[in-house]
């Protein structure tokens, strides 16, 4: 289940949408692109918590992790669970058609980076020392 911030920035996307629309970047039909991107975030944020369950890990950042995974998806995403939900968020901008919902997507990226990642790397630094030190220099944080 998502967050609770994550459900705050959808519904922000929407408030922005109705009281200042701002410039409409997709009319419809093509708005509906969007749903494109939703899906393909909703998909990577099932199949993230799946490889974090098979591999007997947390997928809650406060909780230690029992292993560090560095295939699969994680070969190209650090936190690629963050990235769904960010494409989720990019998913629903487009749906929504208007420019506003959009200050939302990079303003959940920075929150994340700067709430939930730098914090999860510090301690997946401690866990996993030069293991982890060189994954993140050969895996980029987001994509």
């Amino acid at each position: 289940m998502p967050p609770v911030y994550f459900y705050g920035a959808i519904g922000l996307m929407v408030v922005l949408r109705v009281l200042l629309p701002g410039a409409g970047l997709f009319p419809f039909p093509w708005n509906l692109a969007g749903v494109v991107v939703l899906l393909a975030g909703i998909v990577l944020v099932l199949h993230v918590d799946r490889v974090l369950a098979r591999h007997g890990t947390t997928v809650k950042p406060h909780l230690e992790t029992t292993t560090l995974i560095t295939t699969g998806v994680f070969g190209y995403s650090r936190h690629p669970m963050y990235l769904g939900f960010a494409l989720v968020l990019a998913g629903v901008a487009v749906l929504l058609g208007s420019a506003t919902p959009w200050l939302v997507v990079p303003a959940y990226v920075l929150f994340m980076d700067a709430t939930f990642i730098r914090l999860e790397e510090t301690k997946l630094t401690r866990a996993y020392g030069e293991t982890w030190l060189r994954y993140s220099t050969e895996v980029r944080r987001w994509v």
